[in-house]
């Protein structure tokens, strides 16, 4: 395989991760309800061989794609009258979807509905986590494609900065998610900086661009990741850059978190355990130092790249036999309007 791939703009960090598959690719922006309708640069730079098209250009064009990349129901709706093969990415939990849209339709329904309209447009599905994956009612862990983060992306850790880092978007939309009352708690009287886009929160920003980025993670003692079981996993993107950067990791106790306690950061559902251990790690840089190393090993060992560049390949092939099953009705139907 080595034709164009169609994907639309959002969860950028996640879409840069395609350069890995080392295919020209199309990414759809200036969508509606987006908080930038354009590529977002201060999350990661536009990835090699990729292009920027609208939704207008592509449905106007006679291109045809190896795979169209779905984030939601309403990117298949979209595509509606392009052929091709379609592959809807999970990348949130139903549970936590529903919860922060205050949407009021049953978790069965929403399962039920989904599963219609995907079997109706021949598209496959794969989930970045198989807790996500099974929120939505799909178990297959060979349709788990884990993210990635490269220790080479990285500068040299230095954490010279004694504070903590935390980097997530729009936490007052999401404080169940993300357990955000465990970590004021935790972290009340700890310096911590947080970066990301969250309007209701005074001189916070998000970083300016990914070099921006990684000279932040380059500075700071340790990085924070706290998420409710049911909702979130015990990691995401950013947890894993800040472990490829060399950071340590504190956080609750989750079934689905890589660290190690001890080793390479530090769990804990007690708020008044996690402040201590935020303090041990503030003053001694060389035990910050030791198990940010020991999460870099983690992060190579649990989500290289060459394990989501193989998984990936293999959901797109997938996506490719159901869209070619003799007899398959390729045309699209359905009003659902979001995943």
């Amino acid at each position: 395989m080595n034709g164009r791939l169609l994907v639309f703009n959002c969860h950028e960090a996640w879409v840069y991760q395609l350069h890995l598959l080392r295919r020209p690719l199309d990414v759809v922006v200036d969508l509606p309800g987006r908080h930038l309708r354009g590529w977002d640069s201060a999350v990661r730079p536009l990835p090699p061989l990729a292009r920027l098209v609208s939704l207008g250009d592509v449905r106007a064009s006679r291109e045809t794609y190896d795979c169209i990349l779905a984030h939601n129901l309403t990117d298949l709706l979209d595509v509606k009258t392009l052929p091709g093969p379609r592959l809807l990415v999970i990348h949130l939990t139903l549970d936590g979807m529903i919860l922060e849209q205050r949407a009021k339709t049953e978790r069965r329904d929403f399962q039920r509905a989904t599963a219609r309209f995907l079997s109706m447009s021949r598209a496959h599905v794969m989930a970045v986590s198989l807790l996500k994956g099974r929120s939505w009612g799909f178990t297959n862990e060979e349709d788990v494609v884990p993210l990635t983060a490269d220790p080479a992306d990285y500068l040299p850790w230095q954490g010279d900065r004694a504070a903590a880092l935390r980097i997530a978007s729009f936490v007052m939309r999401r404080p169940q998610t993300l357990l955000w009352s465990l970590h004021q708690q935790a972290f009340a009287d700890v310096p911590v900086t947080l970066v990301g886009h969250n309007p209701e929160l005074p001189g916070v920003r998000p970083s300016r661009d990914w070099d921006e980025l990684k000279r932040i993670l380059q500075h700071h003692r340790f990085y924070i990741h706290t998420a409710d079981p049911n909702l979130e996993d015990g990691y995401n993107t950013a947890t894993l850059e800040a472990m490829a950067a060399g950071l340590p990791v504190l956080g609750n106790c989750h079934p689905t978190s890589p660290i190690q306690h001890g080793v390479n950061g530090f769990l804990s559902d007690d708020p008044v355990e996690l402040k201590s251990y935020a303090q041990q790690l503030l003053a001694d840089h060389e035990l910050a130092r030791q198990m940010g190393q020991a999460a870099q090993r983690t992060v190579l060992e649990q989500f290289s790249g060459e394990a989501f560049r193989t998984g990936m390949l293999r959901c797109i092939e997938e996506a490719q036999r159901l869209w070619h099953l003799p007899g398959a009705d390729t045309s699209l139907g359905g009003n659902h309007r979001d995943q």
